[in-house]
């Protein structure tokens, strides 16, 4: 075994496979697996190994038809068979809400250039003739849906890697990672160790175990998930081809074609959870007992929907293990904290994805940065405060609704709360109805009756009018918004200033009092992270970024070496915040305050500590609202007092408390953009507006990649849309965008309606669309008629903003 490597995998199961092999296909040659046991031992090789190209995330979407491509690729160059079957899917609808979320799976299918349409019920009983399509609203075929076998797909990449240089050892199991002080890694085994720049885990149900060798917890628990197959069917023995597999999803079971039988999975409600204090190491091969009585809800599902499969005997059953995310997304990516540490972890429908991840896991590693925005599956969406309880509640819940649909601006409340700050109680009180935020809890709209909770799905819920509300109030007085969900850091010493230049696109603010808005450019030239940055002494600043986004944020400021008279620390538990915007807000504070806040005194995009109700805060003339407003920063100790006096003052002049809902409808009617939708690494500056305010005399992480793509045509604009053919219901993002006459043009990245402006809205990106162009955006997957306005509908020249 050779003793230095550029990279060493960990894991021989399919991931860790096609993550070796994607290395070698990206130039490192000299790279390692190391698997405990025998290739696929673990969790892929008893997996049922279903292969589908759509998801409701669009690079998810991307990335499956990446893999499902791939595997016949990997056949002829490889030699190796990965038992490809490809007879389709057929996908149905017994809900309304099914059917709307399959009609838009179908146009995303055609923006992207997939094969998914819909047939008739005639078609659909001639694919699939045992199959009772009675109660079923759509169906939607998948012509390239099928299954591959688990063992010779994983040799496949397996052997690939070997062929390309790669070197894998079997039965070779890892005992220790140790990173050195140059940030290298030690990996030991019995056999020997290797030094390497590069650790990637991959170790599936060991995943837990050695991400802990290097002192990495990651959020993930076991369970167990069983399927049957039937005896043989004699309809399907006298078949001379091979049926499509069925996703039924509102009846909770997969079925596909086994052999001459059947092949029947279920997520069933009575979870079962696994090795909860740590996969044994023994473990390999092996299967759980047969526990059939407790899918049998499903299992009649499948039955009266197949109604072969009741009359045939099971020929065998399968109950083995399958590790788990709190949201079942795969934890992807290199762990912020440590350098020259990966993870992909987490990964449930494997064979699906193996391919993408596998080659954005080796795209990372190689050039820094994969080529679309996986933010999502991310590790870094997750913090310390996942801990053992909030994984078991969430990884049991998405298991039990493991079919159920993920609707936009759904919020599941198992598991929660886990963090709360002090005012949590007075909102719950006021009739907050709660989100999560990196752990955090925060209103995202207020009910007149205390515990209400939302209702989800495609069309407009429970909350539009009160959302409603709560804009109007504000638009018309003024609004109270807790965001103490952003992201604060405190940097400070005589040299901040020189080291926040050289981690932002823009200038830094000289004069104190002064703030800026400024990119974090990616590897790629890309749009990073959007912040607030703002000068409180000479050498203090005060940094504001998305919450969500703080632990992923922390590679790139980990990136830049601060010298010893620097310092950065997060302030985000240590400081709350709350913006007061509207007309009334100068009106509002001015009631609490002796501190001048006219506009001769305290203009747009400044800052002044100042006392309000007798609490000392850092108050920025600044609002995500687009309207005139001040963001308030206070000790988090002084957050109760601070809202009581707020709230009560705003009494006054006609204000109250307004959520995240009805700031994300203000900031859209502003045609403000938002991390992680409209900011993206996949993004550049040029093509969302914010180039402006990048500075090329001076130097800041990742300049060289920036100017690579300066000079380039946008690819797409950052566009607003007034969606004029609504009823009950608006875009929320991800919806295609075609011309009338079907040419794809875009995307929608954020939707809503726009209460004070009377239109339903969408930003998205569209290319060589100008203003005032008809459209159509695929609300539900059907079309509905808008045009690209020239300007935002509200206060475009800013003179609110600025009053």
């Amino acid at each position: 075994m050779k003793t230095h490597a550029q990279a060493v995998v960990i894991g021989g199961g399919v991931i860790g496979c096609s993550i070796l092999y994607h290395l070698t296909k990206l130039g490192w040659r000299d790279v390692v697996l190391l698997e405990r046991d025998e290739l696929t031992s673990g969790s892929t090789w008893h997996a049922a190994a279903n292969i589908h190209g759509l998801h409701d995330n669009n690079n998810i979407t991307r990335i499956q038809h990446y893999t499902m491509n791939l595997y016949k690729e990997l056949e002829a160059s490889t030699g190796q068979g990965c038992g490809v079957f490809q007879p389709g899917s057929l996908y149905l609808a017994q809900a309304e809400a099914r059917e709307h979320q399959l009609r838009l799976q179908a146009a995303k299918a055609k923006y992207y250039g997939l094969n998914f349409h819909e047939i008739s019920r005639d078609e659909a009983e001639r694919l699939h003739p045992l199959v009772d399509f009675d109660g079923i609203r759509c169906i939607m075929y998948e012509p390239d849906g099928g299954n591959v076998d688990p063992s010779g797909v994983t040799q496949a990449y397996a052997t690939g890697a070997r062929q390309n240089g790669a070197d894998i050892h079997r039965f070779t199991p890892v005992t220790g990672t140790e990173q050195q002080p140059d940030g290298s890694w030690i990996v030991r085994t019995p056999k020997g160790e290797i030094r390497t720049d590069v650790v990637v885990n991959a170790a599936g149900l060991w995943g837990r175990e050695v991400a802990a060798l290097a002192g990495v917890d990651l959020p993930l628990l076991p369970t167990e998930h069983q399927y049957f197959v039937t005896e043989t069917i004699a309809e399907i023995a006298g078949l001379d081809r091979r049926l499509p597999s069925v996703a039924d999803r509102d009846g909770e079971y997969y079925l596909r074609q086994e052999g001459q039988g059947l092949l029947v999975g279920a997520y069933e409600k009575d979870v079962r959870f696994w090795a909860e204090g740590g996969t044994p190491q023994g473990f390999g091969h092996e299967l759980f007992a047969d526990d059939l009585e407790r899918i049998e809800d499903n299992m009649m599902r499948a039955i009266d929907r197949v109604p072969a499969v009741g009359t045939a005997g099971i020929k065998r059953v399968i109950n083995g293990p399958m590790i788990w995310s709190p949201d079942s997304n795969a934890l992807f990516g290199p762990v912020p904290e440590l350098k020259g540490y990966f993870c992909c972890n987490g990964i449930i429908p494997g064979f699906s994805q193996s391919g993408g991840l596998g080659h954005l896991t080796a795209e990372w590693i190689v050039t820094g940065e994969p080529h679309l925005d996986m933010f999502p599956w991310d590790l870094a969406r997750f913090g310390t405060w996942a801990g053992k309880a909030f994984t078991k509640a969430r990884v049991g819940d998405q298991y039990a609704h493991r079919f159920s649909i993920h609707f936009p601006n759904e919020e599941r409340a198992v598991g929660r709360p886990v963090r709360t700050r002090p005012i949590y109680e007075t909102q719950r009180d006021m009739g907050a109805v709660f989100g999560l935020n990196y752990g955090w809890e925060h209103p995202l709209w207020f009910s007149d009756a205390p515990g209400t909770r939302d209702t989800n799905g495609f069309t407009r819920q429970n909350w539009f009018e009160p959302v409603g509300e709560e804009c109007r109030m504000l638009r018309d007085a003024a609004g109270i918004i807790d965001i103490s969900n952003f992201a604060k850091y405190s940097v400070t010493g005589a040299g901040a200033e020189d080291w926040l230049n050289a981690v932002f696109a823009n200038r830094m603010p000289k004069a104190v009092g002064r703030s800026c808005l400024t990119p974090l450019i990616g590897k790629r030239g890309g749009i990073a992270g959007d912040f607030t940055v703002t000068r409180l002494a000479e050498d203090e600043f005060m940094v504001i970024g998305s919450g969500m986004a703080e632990r992923y944020h922390r590679r790139f400021f980990d990136a830049v070496p601060r010298t010893a008279d620097v310092a950065f620390r997060s302030a985000t538990e240590e400081v709350c915040g709350f913006n007061v915007a509207g007309p009334q807000s100068r009106a509002l504070l001015q009631r609490l305050t002796n501190a001048d806040l006219s506009t001769e005194a305290f203009p747009f995009m400044r800052s002044q500590r100042i006392d309000l109700a007798g609490i000392e805060v850092v108050a920025l003339r600044v609002s995500f609202t687009g309207d005139l407003g001040w963001e308030l920063h206070c000790a988090t100790d002084d957050q109760v007092a601070l809202y009581a006096a707020l709230i009560e003052a705003g009494r006054e002049v006609g204000a109250g408390p307004v959520g995240s809902r009805a700031l994300m409808s203000l900031r859209v009617e502003k045609g403000y953009g938002s991390w992680s939708r409209e900011y993206s690494p996949e993004y550049w500056p040029q093509e969302v507006g914010l180039d402006r305010l990048i500075k090329m005399d001076k130097d800041f992480l990742n300049k060289a990649a920036y100017e690579e793509i300066r000079e380039n045509a946008p690819r797409e604009m950052l566009a607003i849309i007034e969606v004029r053919d609504v009823k009950d219901a608006d875009a929320t993002g991800g919806e295609p965008v075609f011309l009338p006459d079907g040419t794809p043009v875009g995307r929608v990245s954020s939707g809503t309606y726009g209460y004070t402006v009377g239109k339903s809205l969408a930003l998205g990106f569209l290319k060589g669309v100008a203003p005032g162009a008809e459209v159509d955006v695929m609300i539900l997957g059907q079309p509905h008629r808008g045009v690209v306005l020239e300007e935002p509908p509200f206060d475009p020249a800013g003179q609110r903003l600025r009053a």
